[in-house]
């Protein structure tokens, strides 16, 4: 997931099955979007590569809801090792994984780095009737929705008209 932040590049593929008009849409459904998709995004293009992200993404997801447990990402990551790579500015880890199963195992190295560094600030959108995730950088951690544009002003608005509703019949 070359060129990006590992965790932008992570949020951008948890975030590749929105709902748009009230219906799932899968951008990596069709296979040339999926090649544009994967080459922007650092991989090769391949349909092995494409079937290995899907898998990753659809497991991440899960975990992600809560739905699945984190061992459940196991699998996506058999056979591939680390080793140690050593220079003036210290020990760095070079991943060595099959090409086409690379950006299946950075995605899933990318969820496990912030599951370290920023736990709990993954998370799925507040809004239950989107399938979009958030990656929450306030200092406050309260950060709800995916977008204050797309369901932050649709929640607030609804809350709002729920209760105008409450006290209008009161």
């Amino acid at each position: 997931m070359a060129d990006r932040e590992p965790q932008d590049a992570l949020l951008e593929l948890l975030n590749t099955t929105p709902v748009v008009g009230g219906v799932v849409q899968d951008q990596l459904a069709d296979p040339a979007a999926a090649k544009s998709w994967q080459r922007a995004h650092g991989g090769r293009g391949t349909a092995e590569e494409h079937r290995q992200l899907l898998r990753a993404r659809d497991a991440l997801q899960s975990v992600v809801r809560g739905s699945r447990p984190a061992s459940s990402l196991a699998p996506l990551l058999k056979g591939v090792t680390s080793h140690p790579q050593l220079s003036s500015a210290g020990v760095t880890w070079e991943i060595d994984a099959p090409a086409e199963r690379r950006m299946a195992v950075d995605a899933v190295l990318a969820w496990s780095d912030l599951q370290e560094t920023m736990p709990g600030r993954l998370r799925p959108c507040a809004n239950p009737e989107c399938r979009r995730f958030l990656l929450d950088r306030s200092k406050t951690n309260k950060g709800r929705w995916c977008s204050m544009a797309l369901c932050g002003n649709r929640m607030k608005a609804r809350r709002h008209y729920q209760r105008t509703r409450e006290a209008a019949a009161e």
